[in-house]
């Protein structure tokens, strides 16, 4: 069977000196790969192609057979490095705490243990617009919030 410890080694040596970075693998049953990758600033469609290549050039077929998926981390998964605030800065995120909180802000900034967010004016529960500064360690989970314009 093929292991998300040997894919993520692959991942991380043909990663490393770029500005591309690993976010998660996957091994489901029937050795179902799929690989998630960020950038500071934006992933290819020719860096995925070209990082499948190398993990598939690794992987011997005739030992195992498999499937595999490379993308970008999406914009529907969470959060889960700190570069990946810092890249989303000015955009809206939707926080859930680990104490069970739920809030909607934008993200002001980020430092090595906490983000700010500026959380909007609720006039129903009369409260003022607010920075608040969360630390990573409080964060169940983060999501970029989509905005759809229509005008």
């Amino acid at each position: 069977m093929i292991t998300s410890e040997k894919i993520i080694a692959l991942v991380n040596e043909y990663l490393s000196d770029t500005e591309l970075f690993f976010v998660e693998a996957r091994v489901r049953s029937g050795n179902r790969i799929s690989v998630f990758i960020d950038s500071d600033t934006q992933v290819l469609i020719k860096d995925c192609a070209e990082l499948s290549r190398y993990i598939e050039s690794n992987l011997d077929r005739e030992k195992e057979d498999f499937e595999l998926e490379v993308s970008s981390a999406g914009i529907d998964q969470p959060l889960k490095f700190h570069r990946q605030y810092q890249k989303n800065i000015g955009n809206d995120l939707k926080i859930e705490t680990k104490d069970g909180k739920t809030l909607i802000a934008a993200l002001l900034g980020v430092d090595e243990k906490n983000i700010i967010l500026l959380v909007p004016e609720n006039k129903k529960l009369k409260t003022p617009e607010q920075e608040v500064l969360i630390a990573f360690s409080d964060i169940k989970e983060a999501k970029i919030v989509i905005k759809i314009n229509s005008k």
